[in-house]
């Protein structure tokens, strides 16, 4: 026989929400929320959130954000040269 998890109900949940935001909150400043921040950028910039089972999709989220980053670096040099 399998059994099934019981439902959650809404007090379990909001409990489970606040014990995260414990655990996220008490982190140490520095070193944790810097390997956050690098973590969701790295996420972010690998398409982790776009399906896996659409290839297309995917590499086009890392391209349009790749050619996004070049963008923002070439428009930097644009402006530090102009303006400097």
């Amino acid at each position: 026989m399998t059994e099934k998890e019981p439902p959650k109900d809404s007090r379990q949940e909001e409990a489970e929400k606040i014990l995260e935001r414990v655990a996220r909150d008490s982190e140490s400043i520095g070193g944790s929320s810097t390997a956050r921040v690098a973590n969701r950028a790295r996420d972010h910039f690998m398409a982790k959130d776009a399906p896996e089972d659409d290839r297309s999709e995917l590499w086009g989220r890392r391209i349009g954000r790749a050619l996004s980053m070049l963008f923002l670096f070439a428009l930097m040099y644009y402006l530090a040269v102009t303006y400097l």
